[in-house]
C-alpha cells in the first residue's frame, strides 16, 4: 500500500464533501517578523501593542494577511496541490482577530465543480474556514481552483456552479469586540487621512515597487507551508519558471498600500479576488487603489471602507482592462475588500 500522497486531481472530488485539513499551526511573534521581512507592512495595530491597546485590542493582532496565508496553507495538500492556476476568492470574512499563540487549523467544503471544454483539467469551488484552539471561526472565505485530471477517461461529474454574493454587505462585517478608533494616534499611525477625506471614485497610486526574488517567495510560501508544486519545482511547469504564489501577491500589493492608505488598519470583509496574470520572480510589483464604496459602523470611531487593490509589473497606474473587457497582461491581481478606518 503507498504510503506517500499523490495529491487530489479533479476527478477525486465530490460536491457536499467536507475535508478537514492537517497539520494545526500555532502562530507567534516568529510569524510576524518574518512578515513584516518579507513585505513592507507598517499597518501599526498590527505592529504595536500600545497602538492596539490604545484601539481597545488587547494586543497587537497578528496581520490579517497571516490569517489568510495560514488558513489557506493548510488547504494546499487536499485542494490545490495539483492546481493549474488559483482563480479567485468570494464572500470572505474575517471574524475575529488572531495573536500570538492562537493555534489554527482548516476544513473545507466542496460547493461546486465544472469540468473544462479540453477534459484535461476542471475548477473546484471550496468554502474554507478556519478555526482558532476554541474552535472559534477566525475567517471563512470562497475560492476556485483549476486542477488536473489525473484520470484524462474519467468521467465529468455534474456541473454545478455556486451562487456566490458579488459583495459583502457592509451590515454583516463583524467588528472586532472592543475596537474603538476615538482616541486614534493618527502621528503614529504614519498618515493624517481618515475615513471622510475618502471620496468613492478616487484611485491613488501607491508609487512603490518591490522586485520579487526567487528565495524570498519560496521562503514566504514554505512559511505558510503551502506545498502547492508550482511554486517550487521548476520541473512542472512546461516554462520552467516556478510559479509565485498569488498570496505572495496579495500581501505585497497590501503592504504597498500602506503609501496612501495606511489608516486602512484591519481587512474585515473578502468581496472578490482574481491572479489576472501569472507573476515570476525578477517582476517588480506595484500597487494602486480605488475606493469603491464607504460604510458607517456601530464601533465608535471606526468606519469601514471598500477598495479595490490592484497590483502590476508595470505600465499606467490606473490601467485594469482592455476593449475585449479582458485584464492587460501587466496586470497580476485584482483584489475588493473591505477595511477598517478611523472615522
Amino acid at each position: 500500500m503507498a504510503k506517500t500522497n499523490p495529491g487530489r486531481f479533479f476527478e477525486d472530488y465530490r460536491l457536499g464533501e467536507v475535508i478537514a485539513h492537517a497539520v494545526p499551526r500555532t502562530v507567534s511573534g516568529g510569524e510576524r517578523a518574518l512578515y513584516h521581512a518579507l513585505y513592507p507592512s507598517r499597518f501599526a495595530l498590527a505592529s504595536s501593542d500600545e497602538f492596539a491597546r490604545s484601539s481597545g485590542l488587547p494586543a497587537a493582532p497578528m496581520d490579517d494577511m497571516i490569517t489568510f496565508h495560514t488558513v489557506f496553507g493548510k488547504t494546499v495538500p487536499d485542494i490545490s496541490l495539483n492546481a493549474v492556476a488559483n482563480l479567485g476568492y468570494a464572500e470572505g470574512y474575517f471574524r475575529k482577530p488572531v495573536y500570538p499563540g492562537d493555534t489554527l487549523r482548516s476544513e473545507s467544503e466542496v460547493i461546486g465543480l465544472k469540468q473544462n471544454s479540453n477534459g484535461k483539467s476542471g475548477v473546484v469551488y471550496v468554502r474554507t474556514t478556519g478555526r482558532n484552539q476554541r474552535d472559534e471561526v477566525v475567517m471563512d472565505y470562497v475560492r476556485w481552483v483549476m486542477v488536473r485530471k489525473g484520470n484524462l477517461d474519467a468521467p465529468a461529474p455534474e456541473t454545478v456552479l455556486p451562487d456566490l454574493a458579488k459583495v459583502v454587505d457592509p451590515a454583516d462585517l463583524i467588528i472586532p469586540a472592543g475596537l474603538d478608533f476615538s482616541n486614534y494616534d493618527f502621528t503614529l499611525a504614519g498618515e493624517p487621512h481618515r475615513w471622510g477625506d475618502y471620496e468613492i471614485g478616487e484611485q491613488i497610486d501607491h508609487v512603490d515597487g518591490v522586485t520579487i526574488e526567487e528565495a524570498e517567495h519560496m521562503m514566504a510560501t514554505r512559511l505558510w507551508q503551502n506545498t502547492a508544486k508550482v511554486h517550487f519545482d521548476a520541473t512542472f511547469r512546461p516554462d520552467g519558471q516556478r510559479l509565485i504564489y498569488g498570496g505572495h501577491v496579495i500581501s505585497m500589493a497590501r503592504a504597498l498600500s500602506f503609501n496612501g492608505l495606511a489608516n486602512a488598519q484591519m481587512i474585515v470583509g473578502l468581496n472578490g479576488g482574481a491572479h489576472a496574470n501569472p507573476c515570476f520572480s525578477g517582476d517588480t510589483v506595484k500597487a494602486w487603489s480605488e475606493v469603491l464604496d464607504k460604510a458607517e459602523t456601530s464601533a465608535p470611531g471606526v468606519g469601514a471602507v471598500r477598495l479595490r487593490l490592484v497590483a502590476t509589473k508595470g505600465g499606467d497606474p490606473f490601467r485594469l482592462k482592455g476593449e475585449d473587457g479582458k485584464y492587460l497582461p501587466e496586470v497580476l491581481l485584482d483584489l475588493d475588500y473591505w477595511a477598517l478606518m478611523p472615522l
